[in-house]
C-alpha cells in the first residue's frame, strides 16, 4: 500500500540526490525556492520511496501555471504505478491551487511517462550536462 504526504523539503533531498544526480554535489539538489514550494512523498511500509516538488507561478498571474521538478523514486520500485499516483496527486493538487497549467523540464527517457498524462513536449531539446531534456506542459 502507497501512500502520498507532504514533506518538508529537506526529505526530499536524499533520493533526490541518489536518483538524479548522484555523481554531483548533495548540494546540487537544493533548488534555490524550495521553501515556496510544496512537496509530496510517496510512502510505502512508512518507508519514503518516491518524491516530486510542486511550485506555483504568480498566483497573481492569469493564467496561473505551476511547475513540478525533482521528480524521484527509487529505482528498484519504478515501474509500479508509485510514481503514477505521485503524479495524479500533484496534477490534482495544482487544480485545487488554481493552476490551469502545468509543466517540467524532462529528461527525455522518461517522455513516453509524461505523455501518458498529456503532457506534451513544448521545447527544443536542450541538455544538463550530458542528460538530454525537452520542457513537457499540458492544460489543467
Amino acid at each position: 500500500m502507497v501512500s502520498i504526504r507532504s514533506i518538508k523539503p529537506e526529505q526530499t533531498y536524499p533520493l533526490r540526490h541518489s536518483v538524479l544526480w548522484p555523481d554531483k554535489p548533495f548540494e546540487y539538489v537544493k533548488i534555490e525556492n524550495d521553501d515556496e514550494g510544496f512537496h509530496f512523498g510517496a510512502f510505502r511500509d512508512e518507508e519514503l520511496v518516491a518524491v516530486i516538488s510542486l511550485f506555483i507561478d504568480d498566483k497573481e498571474a492569469s493564467p496561473v501555471e505551476a511547475r513540478f521538478r525533482k521528480f524521484a523514486a527509487r529505482p528498484d520500485l519504478q515501474r509500479q504505478g508509485i510514481g503514477t499516483k505521485l503524479l495524479n496527486h500533484v496534477i490534482a493538487e495544482a487544480r485545487r491551487l488554481g493552476a490551469t497549467s502545468l509543466w517540467c523540464d524532462a529528461r527525455l527517457d522518461a517522455a513516453a511517462f509524461y505523455r501518458r498524462f498529456g503532457m506534451e513536449a513544448v521545447s527544443e531539446i536542450f541538455y544538463k550536462g550530458p542528460i538530454p531534456y525537452a520542457r513537457f506542459s499540458r492544460t489543467l
